[in-house]
């Protein structure tokens, strides 16, 4: 993509009400403007890492044997008065009328109604396990929306949902759902730590949050730092086999949030030098909830004795909009974004210092056809920017690598590559430039 051609409105200062540096510089690297509090547009760089986190999201969720689908964003207020709800979940729920005087609601979440779609369709206990998800806008009046895309009230988000007919293969379904989180925050370049969570208006009695740890937090976390430490499931991980092992891994060392926290336990169960008492960010959220919502909403199946078998469920979710947040919490500096290979907006960032030069032109049209020939994502800097607003725009935006090109280097036949991530700076032969970050590309992106 040229950047002559794409629309990047980069801001020179700071706005004084972003508060938090994801905020600061989504706003100033051009990624969203603010429609209404806490609703924003995505412009199109910042709409490019939304949909590389979707996508990522997805795979891993489709790697679990999850099946995708869609369900709307209005609900019906009745589905919510069945479960008891509708009365119970607060002003967070923005409640409306259609013109027919028909209670409805924006939905903040999915429980009621995919329970609604499970026991008009599931009759036996044949039909069961289900894994069920989508990835869908929600919206949650939040009574002080900040932080930008952090604490939103129109955000993205997967949800997904479990059906299963005991206890034990309801645990399994979870333990899914639990792996799949471990590998989707990873490939984002993300050290996501479970925590033992409260379960809110969601309810049931087990749950984990997810959280990056990150001075700006919007809790309170404590955890063993040998858990920074572990490995995460490979991509040969078998979904069907017991995944218990994997999870008591995850789980026997102190990790909770807040709410859950038990000072005495955190003492005597971690070694002084272990001890992590920091601020984290939550990036996703999973429940197993049993007989909540299908025992008021008469969700069952027929077991093969012919008797009725309340579904036993769980829901799971990751805030993707939230996620472009938090990976620039975790990876950012004075002069802008950092991304991991997985979800930037580019691959590369192509600079030409003398755009109108017949020479430097003609050597960066060929570099950039070339990368765009090995299937890189290159946005090509063509405009008549002085070089050091072009320098600093690209800092800003943070794509993984730069490849400058000037006319001083046209004369010594080399171009300079720059590492984000690093700052590191080296010469490479501009006849082999483009494959030299091509393979870097390939190999950053590559993810067992």
């Amino acid at each position: 993509m040229r950047l002559s051609q794409f629309y990047l409105p980069v801001m020179k200062e700071t706005p004084a009400d972003a508060q938090i540096a994801s905020h600061r510089l989504m706003l100033r690297a051009g990624m969203i403007r603010q429609a209404g509090a806490g609703i924003y547009s995505w412009l199109p760089l910042g709409f490019r890492v939304l949909k590389k986190i979707e996508q990522i999201v997805r795979e891993e969720q489709n790697r679990a044997g999850a099946v995708e689908m869609l369900m709307p964003t209005i609900q019906q207020a009745e589905l919510w008065r069945e479960s008891g709800r509708y009365d119970a979940y607060g002003k967070e729920m923005l409640r409306i009328e259609d013109r027919g005087g028909r209670e409805m609601l924006f939905g903040p979440t999915n429980e009621e109604m995919i329970t609604e779609i499970l026991r008009a369709g599931a009759k036996s206990y044949k039909d069961l396990p289900k894994l069920l998800y989508h990835i869908q806008w929600k919206f949650r009046d939040e009574v002080r929306p900040r932080f930008g895309v952090m604490r939103g009230r129109e955000f993205l988000m997967k949800d997904a949902y479990s059906f299963d007919l005991d206890e034990a293969a309801a645990r399994r379904s979870y333990n899914k759902m639990f792996t799949a989180y471990l590998r989707t925050f990873a490939r984002m370049g993300l050290k996501a730590i479970p925590m033992r969570a409260d379960t809110g208006p969601i309810g049931g009695d087990l749950s984990h949050e997810f959280i990056i740890l990150a001075d700006t937090g919007e809790s309170a976390v404590f955890c063993d730092r040998q858990l920074i430490e572990l490995s995460v499931p490979g991509k040969d991980t078998d979904f069907n086999d017991d995944l218990q092992p994997i999870v008591d891994r995850f789980t026997s060392l102190y990790a909770a949030t807040d709410e859950m926290h038990d000072a005495d336990e955190f003492e005597t169960s971690v070694s002084e030098q272990n001890r992590i008492s920091a601020r984290g960010i939550e990036v996703g959220h999973i429940f197993f909830f049993g007989e909540k919502y299908s025992e008021p909403m008469k969700a069952v199946v027929a077991g093969n004795d012919g008797k009725d078998i309340p579904l036993q469920m769980g829901s799971y979710g990751v805030g993707v909009s939230r996620l472009v947040g938090g990976v620039i919490e975790a990876f950012h500096d004075e002069q802008g974004c950092k991304w991991p290979m997985a979800v930037a907006p580019y691959h590369v960032g192509l600079i030409n210092l003398k755009a109108g030069d017949a020479a430097t032109d003609a050597a960066c049209a060929k570099i950039y056809r070339e990368l765009e020939d090995a299937g890189v994502e290159v946005l090509y800097d063509d405009t008549s920017a002085r070089a050091g607003e072009k320098f600093a725009r690209m800092d800003l935006i943070g794509l993984p690598y730069q490849i400058v090109i000037g006319p001083r280097g046209i004369k010594s036949g080399e171009a300079e590559f720059k590492r984000r991530a690093d700052g590191d700076r080296s010469e490479v032969a501009i006849d082999s430039v483009a494959a030299h970050v091509a393979g870097l590309v390939e190999e950053a992106l590559r993810y067992d």
